[in-house]
Protein backbone atom coordinates (compact mmCIF):
# COMPACT_ATOMS: atom_id res chain seq x y z
CA UNK A 1 0.00 0.00 0.00
CA UNK A 2 2.94 2.51 0.80
CA UNK A 3 4.27 1.66 -2.31
CA UNK A 4 1.42 2.77 -4.56
CA UNK A 5 0.91 5.83 -2.69
CA UNK A 6 4.58 6.55 -3.43
CA UNK A 7 3.90 5.99 -7.25
CA UNK A 8 1.16 8.09 -6.52
CA UNK A 9 2.99 11.42 -5.31
CA UNK A 10 5.50 10.16 -8.07
CA UNK A 11 3.31 10.52 -11.09
CA UNK A 12 1.31 13.91 -10.01
CA UNK A 13 4.87 15.51 -9.53
CA UNK A 14 5.41 14.85 -13.24
CA UNK A 15 2.26 16.22 -14.36
CA UNK A 16 3.03 19.51 -12.14
CA UNK A 17 6.00 19.57 -13.91
CA UNK A 18 4.52 19.04 -17.27
CA UNK A 19 1.70 21.86 -16.86
CA UNK A 20 4.95 24.24 -15.74
CA UNK A 21 7.03 23.47 -18.68
CA UNK A 22 3.75 23.79 -21.18
CA UNK A 23 3.17 27.01 -19.43
CA UNK A 24 6.57 28.30 -20.11
CA UNK A 25 6.90 28.02 -23.59
CA UNK A 26 3.08 29.02 -24.10
CA UNK A 27 4.31 32.20 -22.55
CA UNK A 28 7.62 32.53 -24.46
CA UNK A 29 5.00 32.00 -28.03
CA UNK A 30 2.93 34.96 -26.30
CA UNK A 31 5.62 37.18 -26.37
CA UNK A 32 6.99 36.05 -29.51
CA UNK A 33 3.52 36.69 -30.80
CA UNK A 34 3.53 40.51 -29.22
CA UNK A 35 6.84 41.33 -30.61
CA UNK A 36 9.31 40.19 -27.96
CA UNK A 37 9.30 41.76 -23.77
CA UNK A 38 8.30 45.12 -22.93
CA UNK A 39 10.75 48.07 -23.52
CA UNK A 40 11.71 48.68 -19.96
CA UNK A 41 11.53 51.94 -18.77
CA UNK A 42 14.63 54.36 -18.87
CA UNK A 43 15.71 58.02 -17.69
CA UNK A 44 17.52 59.98 -19.56
CA UNK A 45 19.70 63.17 -19.96
CA UNK A 46 21.04 65.12 -22.93
CA UNK A 47 24.87 65.66 -23.31
CA UNK A 48 25.88 69.50 -23.13
CA UNK A 49 28.78 71.60 -23.94
CA UNK A 50 30.03 73.75 -20.91
CA UNK A 51 32.92 75.22 -19.43
CA UNK A 52 33.96 73.32 -16.46
CA UNK A 53 36.67 74.68 -14.07
CA UNK A 54 39.23 71.74 -12.72
CA UNK A 55 40.07 71.38 -9.29
CA UNK A 56 42.22 69.69 -7.22
CA UNK A 57 41.51 68.94 -3.86
CA UNK A 58 43.97 68.52 -0.65
CA UNK A 59 44.65 68.26 2.63
CA UNK A 60 45.49 71.20 4.11
CA UNK A 61 46.34 73.11 7.74
CA UNK A 62 45.67 76.65 8.40
CA UNK A 63 48.51 79.06 9.74
CA UNK A 64 48.35 82.33 11.10
CA UNK A 65 50.15 85.02 8.99
CA UNK A 66 52.61 86.08 11.47
CA UNK A 67 52.98 83.94 15.02
CA UNK A 68 55.27 85.43 17.71
CA UNK A 69 56.16 84.42 21.16
CA UNK A 70 56.43 87.31 23.61
CA UNK A 71 59.07 87.12 25.68
CA UNK A 72 60.77 89.08 28.27
CA UNK A 73 64.64 90.41 27.46
CA UNK A 74 65.71 90.99 31.01
CA UNK A 75 64.88 89.27 34.50
CA UNK A 76 63.36 90.84 37.14
CA UNK A 77 59.63 90.85 39.19
CA UNK A 78 56.54 91.31 36.80
CA UNK A 79 54.78 94.28 37.98
CA UNK A 80 51.35 94.29 35.89
CA UNK A 81 50.20 92.98 32.75
CA UNK A 82 48.70 95.57 30.78
CA UNK A 83 46.68 93.04 28.09
CA UNK A 84 43.21 90.78 28.41
CA UNK A 85 43.81 87.35 27.29
CA UNK A 86 42.04 86.95 23.48
CA UNK A 87 41.89 90.73 22.82
CA UNK A 88 43.43 92.37 20.10
CA UNK A 89 46.58 94.13 19.66
CA UNK A 90 48.41 96.32 17.64
CA UNK A 91 52.29 96.62 17.39
CA UNK A 92 53.74 98.77 19.82
CA UNK A 93 50.74 98.26 22.54
CA UNK A 94 52.30 97.93 25.87
CA UNK A 95 51.55 94.80 27.24
CA UNK A 96 53.78 94.30 30.40
CA UNK A 97 55.82 96.16 32.89
CA UNK A 98 58.97 94.24 34.72
CA UNK A 99 60.54 96.29 38.20
CA UNK A 100 62.18 99.35 36.25
CA UNK A 101 64.19 100.16 39.49
CA UNK A 102 67.46 98.33 39.04
CA UNK A 103 67.78 99.00 35.15
CA UNK A 104 67.03 102.98 36.05
CA UNK A 105 69.97 102.21 38.78
CA UNK A 106 72.40 101.13 36.41
CA UNK A 107 71.53 104.02 33.94
CA UNK A 108 72.28 106.65 36.74
CA UNK A 109 75.52 104.89 37.70
CA UNK A 110 76.74 104.68 33.75
CA UNK A 111 75.26 108.53 33.59
CA UNK A 112 77.75 109.24 36.35
CA UNK A 113 80.87 107.35 35.00
CA UNK A 114 80.72 109.29 31.52
CA UNK A 115 80.10 112.99 33.52
CA UNK A 116 82.97 112.00 35.70
CA UNK A 117 85.17 111.06 32.26
CA UNK A 118 84.26 114.03 30.48
CA UNK A 119 85.37 116.63 33.28
CA UNK A 120 88.53 114.46 33.35
CA UNK A 121 89.27 114.61 29.29
CA UNK A 122 88.19 118.41 29.47
CA UNK A 123 91.05 119.18 31.96
CA UNK A 124 93.37 116.70 29.83
CA UNK A 125 92.85 118.93 26.78
CA UNK A 126 93.30 122.16 28.48
CA UNK A 127 96.67 120.31 29.61
CA UNK A 128 97.16 119.43 26.23
CA UNK A 129 97.01 122.72 24.63
CA UNK A 130 99.44 124.69 27.79
CA UNK A 131 102.03 121.69 27.11
CA UNK A 132 101.97 122.38 23.29
CA UNK A 133 102.82 126.42 23.91
CA UNK A 134 105.91 124.98 26.79
CA UNK A 135 106.94 122.27 24.04
CA UNK A 136 106.75 125.16 21.19
CA UNK A 137 109.32 127.56 23.51
CA UNK A 138 111.18 124.77 24.34
CA UNK A 139 110.42 125.14 28.20
CA UNK A 140 109.25 121.26 28.49
CA UNK A 141 110.22 117.84 27.47
CA UNK A 142 109.06 116.96 23.95
CA UNK A 143 108.16 113.47 25.74
CA UNK A 144 105.72 115.05 28.44
CA UNK A 145 103.57 117.07 25.34
CA UNK A 146 103.29 113.41 23.63
CA UNK A 147 102.52 111.73 27.62
CA UNK A 148 99.68 114.47 27.31
CA UNK A 149 98.37 113.80 24.03
CA UNK A 150 97.90 109.93 24.75
CA UNK A 151 96.63 110.66 27.99
CA UNK A 152 93.54 113.02 26.21
CA UNK A 153 93.07 109.79 23.59
CA UNK A 154 92.99 107.45 26.51
CA UNK A 155 90.16 109.76 28.00
CA UNK A 156 88.14 110.24 24.65
CA UNK A 157 88.78 106.83 24.08
CA UNK A 158 86.70 105.69 28.12
CA UNK A 159 84.09 108.39 27.25
CA UNK A 160 83.36 106.48 23.86
CA UNK A 161 83.19 103.51 26.41
CA UNK A 162 80.69 105.70 29.27
CA UNK A 163 78.26 106.38 26.66
CA UNK A 164 78.04 102.83 25.12
CA UNK A 165 77.02 101.93 28.73
CA UNK A 166 74.68 104.35 29.29
CA UNK A 167 73.06 103.38 25.71
CA UNK A 168 72.85 99.78 26.90
CA UNK A 169 71.65 100.61 30.35
CA UNK A 170 68.99 102.99 28.69
CA UNK A 171 67.76 99.91 26.66
CA UNK A 172 67.46 97.75 29.30
CA UNK A 173 65.88 100.04 30.72
CA UNK A 174 63.14 100.42 27.59
CA UNK A 175 63.10 96.54 27.61
CA UNK A 176 61.38 96.36 31.76
CA UNK A 177 58.05 97.41 29.10
CA UNK A 178 56.99 94.81 27.11
CA UNK A 179 55.51 95.64 24.24
CA UNK A 180 53.66 94.18 21.45
CA UNK A 181 55.77 93.04 18.08
CA UNK A 182 53.27 92.54 15.92
CA UNK A 183 49.85 93.34 15.56
CA UNK A 184 47.15 90.21 16.18
CA UNK A 185 45.01 88.47 18.44
CA UNK A 186 46.37 87.26 21.80
CA UNK A 187 46.90 83.85 23.15
CA UNK A 188 46.60 82.41 26.95
CA UNK A 189 48.82 84.40 29.46
CA UNK A 190 51.72 82.44 30.61
CA UNK A 191 52.78 83.87 34.11
CA UNK A 192 51.12 86.02 36.29
CA UNK A 193 51.83 89.39 37.80
CA UNK A 194 54.56 89.15 40.66
CA UNK A 195 56.59 86.10 39.53
CA UNK A 196 60.48 86.48 38.77
CA UNK A 197 60.55 85.80 35.42
CA UNK A 198 63.76 85.81 32.98
CA UNK A 199 65.02 86.53 29.63
CA UNK A 200 65.98 82.50 29.15
CA UNK A 201 62.08 81.51 29.91
CA UNK A 202 61.13 79.50 26.89
CA UNK A 203 57.36 79.82 27.76
CA UNK A 204 57.34 83.52 27.06
CA UNK A 205 54.48 85.78 28.61
CA UNK A 206 51.72 85.34 25.67
CA UNK A 207 51.67 84.33 22.08
CA UNK A 208 50.35 87.26 19.41
CA UNK A 209 49.22 85.30 16.27
CA UNK A 210 47.69 87.32 13.05
CA UNK A 211 44.99 85.74 11.47
CA UNK A 212 43.53 88.62 9.15
CA UNK A 213 44.58 87.63 6.48
CA UNK A 214 45.75 83.98 7.41
CA UNK A 215 47.48 81.25 5.26
CA UNK A 216 46.46 77.33 4.21
CA UNK A 217 49.28 74.86 3.34
CA UNK A 218 47.99 72.07 1.82
CA UNK A 219 49.56 69.14 -0.22
CA UNK A 220 49.24 68.02 -3.72
CA UNK A 221 49.94 64.74 -5.16
CA UNK A 222 53.30 64.92 -7.28
CA UNK A 223 51.32 64.17 -10.70
CA UNK A 224 49.37 67.27 -10.29
CA UNK A 225 52.50 69.47 -10.57
CA UNK A 226 52.49 70.41 -13.83
CA UNK A 227 49.44 71.49 -14.02
CA UNK A 228 50.39 73.96 -10.80
CA UNK A 229 53.36 75.53 -11.85
CA UNK A 230 51.11 76.32 -15.36
CA UNK A 231 49.19 78.49 -13.53
CA UNK A 232 51.53 79.79 -11.88
CA UNK A 233 53.18 81.03 -14.81
CA UNK A 234 50.10 82.20 -16.30
CA UNK A 235 49.67 84.49 -13.71
CA UNK A 236 53.44 85.94 -13.55
CA UNK A 237 53.04 86.11 -17.79
CA UNK A 238 49.87 88.08 -17.49
CA UNK A 239 50.46 91.04 -15.32
CA UNK A 240 46.74 91.31 -15.51
CA UNK A 241 45.97 87.71 -14.13
CA UNK A 242 44.77 86.78 -11.14
CA UNK A 243 46.32 84.27 -9.19
CA UNK A 244 44.45 80.86 -9.54
CA UNK A 245 41.44 81.05 -6.91
CA UNK A 246 41.13 78.40 -3.77
CA UNK A 247 38.30 77.23 -1.88
CA UNK A 248 38.62 75.92 1.76
CA UNK A 249 35.74 73.53 2.87
CA UNK A 250 35.53 71.87 6.41
CA UNK A 251 36.88 68.26 6.72
CA UNK A 252 33.47 66.74 6.06
CA UNK A 253 32.93 68.96 3.22
CA UNK A 254 29.88 69.98 3.32
CA UNK A 255 30.69 73.70 4.30
CA UNK A 256 32.88 76.56 1.72
CA UNK A 257 34.56 78.42 4.55
CA UNK A 258 36.70 80.64 2.74
CA UNK A 259 38.04 81.91 -1.00
CA UNK A 260 41.93 82.75 -1.68
CA UNK A 261 44.01 82.83 -3.83
CA UNK A 262 47.43 80.82 -4.33
CA UNK A 263 50.74 82.39 -3.30
CA UNK A 264 53.35 79.97 -4.00
CA UNK A 265 54.63 76.51 -4.05
CA UNK A 266 57.49 74.47 -3.09
CA UNK A 267 60.39 74.59 -4.45
CA UNK A 268 60.96 70.77 -4.57
CA UNK A 269 58.69 67.93 -4.03
CA UNK A 270 58.63 65.62 -0.75
CA UNK A 271 60.41 62.44 -1.73
CA UNK A 272 59.09 60.93 1.76
CA UNK A 273 55.21 61.49 0.66
CA UNK A 274 55.21 62.24 -3.02
CA UNK A 275 53.38 65.55 -2.99
CA UNK A 276 54.13 69.16 -3.31
CA UNK A 277 53.53 71.90 -0.81
CA UNK A 278 51.34 74.93 -1.55
CA UNK A 279 50.57 78.30 0.10
CA UNK A 280 47.46 79.83 -0.35
CA UNK A 281 46.63 83.30 1.33
CA UNK A 282 43.17 84.28 2.79
CA UNK A 283 41.60 87.58 4.07
CA UNK A 284 39.79 85.65 6.52
CA UNK A 285 37.13 89.51 7.67
CA UNK A 286 35.18 87.06 9.77
CA UNK A 287 37.94 85.09 11.27
CA UNK A 288 36.37 81.55 10.33
CA UNK A 289 39.75 80.01 9.98
CA UNK A 290 41.79 79.38 13.02
CA UNK A 291 45.90 78.64 13.27
CA UNK A 292 46.03 74.86 12.92
CA UNK A 293 42.31 73.76 11.70
CA UNK A 294 42.07 70.88 9.39
CA UNK A 295 40.61 71.93 6.22
CA UNK A 296 40.26 70.56 2.38
CA UNK A 297 41.56 73.13 -0.08
CA UNK A 298 40.62 72.82 -3.59
CA UNK A 299 42.79 74.71 -6.37
CA UNK A 300 41.38 75.53 -9.26
CA UNK A 301 43.99 75.04 -11.99
CA UNK A 302 42.32 75.81 -15.23
CA UNK A 303 39.15 75.98 -17.08
CA UNK A 304 38.33 73.55 -19.91
CA UNK A 305 36.43 75.07 -22.52
CA UNK A 306 33.49 73.92 -24.37
CA UNK A 307 33.79 70.10 -23.47
CA UNK A 308 30.92 67.92 -23.62
CA UNK A 309 29.52 66.56 -20.00
CA UNK A 310 26.88 64.22 -18.80
CA UNK A 311 25.66 63.65 -15.58
CA UNK A 312 27.71 61.28 -13.22
CA UNK A 313 25.27 58.49 -13.39
CA UNK A 314 25.37 57.79 -16.97
CA UNK A 315 28.77 57.08 -16.89
CA UNK A 316 29.19 53.10 -16.11
CA UNK A 317 32.73 51.25 -16.33
CA UNK A 318 32.60 47.19 -17.52
CA UNK A 319 35.23 45.04 -18.32
CA UNK A 320 36.23 47.19 -21.52
CA UNK A 321 36.52 50.48 -19.12
CA UNK A 322 33.98 53.12 -18.89
CA UNK A 323 30.80 53.30 -21.29
CA UNK A 324 27.52 55.39 -21.48
CA UNK A 325 23.95 54.00 -23.00
CA UNK A 326 23.22 56.20 -25.89
CA UNK A 327 19.48 56.51 -26.95
CA UNK A 328 18.91 57.03 -30.64
CA UNK A 329 15.91 58.40 -32.73
CA UNK A 330 14.00 54.87 -32.25
CA UNK A 331 14.61 55.00 -28.37
CA UNK A 332 17.02 51.80 -28.55
CA UNK A 333 19.97 51.86 -26.55
CA UNK A 334 23.49 51.59 -27.94
CA UNK A 335 26.32 51.12 -26.10
CA UNK A 336 29.09 53.72 -26.40
CA UNK A 337 32.71 53.02 -25.31
CA UNK A 338 33.68 56.92 -23.76
CA UNK A 339 37.11 58.72 -22.51
CA UNK A 340 36.32 59.89 -18.98
CA UNK A 341 38.20 63.20 -18.41
CA UNK A 342 37.83 65.13 -14.82
CA UNK A 343 34.52 64.70 -12.93
CA UNK A 344 32.66 68.39 -11.38
CA UNK A 345 30.43 67.93 -8.94
CA UNK A 346 27.43 65.78 -10.57
CA UNK A 347 28.87 66.34 -13.51
CA UNK A 348 31.11 63.78 -16.00
CA UNK A 349 33.35 65.07 -18.62
CA UNK A 350 33.84 63.24 -21.81
CA UNK A 351 36.64 63.46 -24.09
CA UNK A 352 35.73 60.76 -26.42
CA UNK A 353 32.71 58.69 -27.57
CA UNK A 354 29.86 60.84 -27.60
CA UNK A 355 28.96 64.42 -28.96
CA UNK A 356 26.94 66.88 -27.58
CA UNK A 357 23.07 66.28 -27.83
CA UNK A 358 23.04 63.19 -27.32
CA UNK A 359 20.74 61.21 -24.87
CA UNK A 360 22.31 59.17 -22.17
CA UNK A 361 20.62 56.94 -19.77
CA UNK A 362 20.84 57.85 -16.34
CA UNK A 363 18.62 55.22 -14.28
CA UNK A 364 17.72 51.73 -15.33
CA UNK A 365 20.78 50.63 -16.60
CA UNK A 366 20.97 47.63 -14.85
CA UNK A 367 18.15 46.19 -17.31
CA UNK A 368 19.70 47.02 -20.38
CA UNK A 369 21.72 45.34 -23.23
CA UNK A 370 22.93 46.90 -26.66
CA UNK A 371 20.14 47.36 -29.21
CA UNK A 372 17.48 46.81 -26.59
CA UNK A 373 14.38 49.15 -26.59
CA UNK A 374 13.39 51.83 -24.11
CA UNK A 375 10.46 53.61 -22.81
CA UNK A 376 11.81 56.89 -21.82
CA UNK A 377 9.72 58.14 -18.59
CA UNK A 378 11.93 61.31 -17.89
CA UNK A 379 13.87 63.34 -20.12
CA UNK A 380 16.30 65.96 -18.68
CA UNK A 381 19.73 68.42 -19.50
CA UNK A 382 23.05 67.89 -17.96
CA UNK A 383 23.08 70.09 -15.14
CA UNK A 384 24.84 72.93 -14.96
CA UNK A 385 28.42 73.23 -13.88
CA UNK A 386 28.72 74.80 -10.24
CA UNK A 387 31.40 77.56 -10.52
Amino acid sequence: MSRNRHVFFFFVILALLGLCWRLFFADQGGERARGGPAAPPVRVAEARLQDVPHYLSGLGLVQASSDVLVTSRVDGELLRLHFVEGQRVRAGDLLAEIDPRPFQAKLDEAQGALARDEAQLLNARRDLVRYARLAGGDFIAGQQYENQRALVRQFEGTVEADKAAVNAARLQLEYSRVTAPCSGRLGLKQVDEGNQIKSSDTGGLVRITETVPCDVVFTLPEKFTSLVVRALRERENKQDSSPPPVEVWNKEEAQRLAVGQLVSADNQIDAATGTIKLKARFANSDESLYPNQFVVARLRVRVLQHVVTVPVSAVQLGARGAYVYAVDSENKARVRDVVVGITSGEISVLEKGLQAGERVVTDGVDRLRDGMGVSVTASAQTPDVVP
